[in-house]
């Protein structure tokens, strides 16, 4: 086996040796390749597969949507995935080291880490409504089934109330006249019961004490599956990745099989051929693979970043992405068919049914439930399979935020206390978490998730490409990765790389900024204020950016200016892998012309590997010539 591992190292282990001792000892590595794709579809597979997706494909002309969704994730969805994966795992440093590649970029890295903050806060809330639904859904009547309690108001009408006393017709029609105004049971327990929503997003009011609870609950479980870094974590994973794709075919076979499941699912994919020449729509499909895969998170630099040197993640991220986009794609058929069984009980057209967001989540699905016979536990097997897939996307956001520090501090201090700097994290995300458990709660995380997280993150990845493909140099980059993987990257991506993703990028930016709306939340519209809040916080991550290049090119040596950018734009002398035994070609130390052999020339020799220093960080060796050509 050893022989050939040496011609092609691809397996992720390096060649000739055991396997499964850690080559970065410093760090740590994956247990093994299994661990890094299944925390990475974990990652990229979250809620916004169950509840946004379905619905974009449903108002954006059905299946015609699915040709643009295709289009953009080959080209860009794939080749950015592919580019942050093998950047990652080629210096081995988390989402602000990476950046010795071309130091004045490096607020690119804060960037991200300021978004990966946000996100990581308002999506653990998420994630504990989603813990408070299955702790109540674990009783022998859904509370949300009927219109008796406490909470309701007259406009109520259930789907199953007065079932019992008469006909289903009589009912209808009881429903249809109060269908101006009706409420169903499921929307009035979320909005008067679960969230006892105030009137205004700066009216707080109290703290929902069952949310806090399970706030508290969900940090536990992220911090204690983090509690050893990628090493925990990537145990979990073996169960959070797999066991939402057994809950949704259990749905699935669970919805196909109910009447009207078929209207719901033509609904879904009937392709409206006119809808594809509308800019809307491919605005829509390229905003949703960007956002869909997790680019310009940081999550993706840093998981990477725990590999092999050798791994073949060009392999990985296409596995990756057409993971995640198929997921999103079957979850489609899990909502719709339950959403097309409930519009044919009541007798009305599906689009009257159909939501996105938390809305679909809590309040449209939760109430299609109450008509399966044994609600209480499809419900169960729902509510447990989103907080599945929350949590896989949030170990990567406090996982990012945790390496990003521990790589930056870079002493043996930190890294031996690594579990601490996590606990410090998650106790400061349970803290700002909490005033999204007030009574005006809903209406800051639907504030931070449409502007923390929408326009910031399109400049992000854009200056990302720039600053690789162009600053530090496409041939250069090629060379990286050809010494990495043993292969320069296909032709196809070479052109995506330089071309058309950023291209595309920009178009999504663009789009972004022409298809503006003021945010709004059912009937209520959000005050001026807490929409300039809302653009501080997109503008927040962006402004890392020129404020830490204006600082670098200030501090770096130079007489005129354009000496500085000079100084300030070329590789740091400790850029490059981060082992010695994988320094070589134009990263070996400086020892004399022997060194300067073509990497596939030189196998790298188990006896080496074992005697290389243990601590051997990322500055071990200096560049044998200038990293720029």
């Amino acid at each position: 086996e050893a022989p050939r591992a040496a011609v092609s190292p691809q397996n992720g282990a390096v060649p000739g040796e055991r396997g499964k001792r850690d080559e970065n000892v410093k760090r740590g590595n994956w247990g093994n390749q299994i661990e890094f794709v299944l925390t990475s579809v974990g990652y990229a597979v979250g809620l916004g597969n169950v509840w946004r997706f379905p619905y974009l494909c449903y108002r954006n002309g059905g299946g015609a949507f699915m040709f643009p969704y295709f289009i953009m994730l080959v080209f860009c969805g794939i080749p950015l995935f592919f580019m942050e994966l093998s950047f990652g795992q080629f210096a081995s440093q988390g989402c602000l080291g990476v950046w010795r590649v071309s130091p004045m970029f490096k607020g690119v890295g804060y960037g991200m880490m300021v978004v990966s903050t946000y996100i990581g806060i308002y999506y653990n809330v998420v994630i504990c409504i989603a813990f408070y639904y299955f702790f109540v859904s674990m009783t022998r009547v859904l509370p949300w089934t009927y219109c008796s309690n406490a909470w309701n108001t007259p406009d109520c009408a259930g789907v199953l109330d007065g079932n019992s006393n008469g006909s289903a017709a009589a009912n209808l029609t009881r429903l249809l006249n109060a269908t101006q105004k009706r409420t169903s049971p499921s929307e009035e327990y979320w909005r008067r019961y679960v969230l006892n929503l105030s009137d205004d997003i700066g009216n707080l009011g109290e703290v929902r004490l069952p949310l806090l609870g399970c706030l508290g609950v969900s940090w536990v479980v992220v911090f204690l599956c983090l509690i050893k870094g990628v090493k925990s974590s990537g145990k979990v994973v073996y169960f959070t990745a797999t066991f939402p794709y057994v809950v949704l075919t259990i749905l699935f076979v669970r919805g196909i099989t109910l009447e009207g499941a078929l209207t719901g699912i033509a609904y879904y994919l009937t392709p409206q051929w006119d809808r594809i020449l509308d800019a809307k729509v491919w605005g829509d499909a390229a905003s949703q693979i960007f956002y869909s895969l997790g680019c310009a998170w940081g999550g993706l630099i840093t998981m990477a970043s725990y590999n092999k040197f050798h791994n073949n993640c060009y392999r990985d991220s296409i596995i990756i992405s057409i993971t995640n986009c198929a997921t999103s794609v079957y979850a489609g058929f899990v909502i719709f068919s339950i959403l097309g069984f409930m519009a044919n009980h009541l007798g009305v057209d599906v689009s009257k049914v159909a939501d996105h967001g938390p809305g679909l989540a809590f309040v449209a699905y939760p109430e299609a439930l109450t008509l399966l016979p044994i609600s209480p536990l499809w419900s169960i097997l729902f509510f447990f399979m989103l907080i599945l897939l929350g949590l896989g996307t949030q170990f990567c956001l406090l996982e990012t935020l945790v390496t990003a520090i521990v790589d930056e501090v870079g002493n043996e201090w930190i890294i031996r206390r690594k579990t601490f700097v996590t606990l410090g994290v998650a106790v400061a995300g349970f803290l700002l978490g909490v005033p999204l458990t007030t009574q005006a709660g809903i209406y800051w995380l639907l504030l931070m998730d449409n502007y923390a997280a929408s326009f910031s993150l399109v400049v992000i990845s854009c200056i990302m490409c720039v600053a690789i493909m162009y600053i530090y140099g496409h041939r250069n980059y090629f060379k990286d990765i050809e010494m990495m993987l043993g292969f320069p990257p296909p032709i196809f991506f070479q052109i995506c790389w330089r071309f058309i993703s950023p291209a595309i990028i920009f178009f999504i930016l663009v789009f972004t900024v022409i298809q503006y709306r003021p945010i709004s939340y059912n009937d209520y519209v959000y005050p001026t204020w807490a929409i300039s809040i809302g653009f501080l916080m997109a503008l927040s991550s962006v402004i890392c950016i020129p404020i830490y290049a204006i600082y670098r090119v200030c501090r770096s040596e130079g007489d005129t200016l354009l000496e500085r950018l000079k100084t300030a734009t070329k590789a740091s002398k400790d850029w490059g892998p981060a082992l010695a035994e994988h320094r070589s070609g134009r990263y070996a130390p400086a020892l004399g012309p022997a060194t300067e052999c073509p990497v596939e020339a030189q196998p790298l020799h188990p006896e080496k590997a074992a005697a290389a220093p243990p601590a051997q960080g990322s500055n071990g060796s200096a560049h044998s010539q200038d990293s720029r050509l």
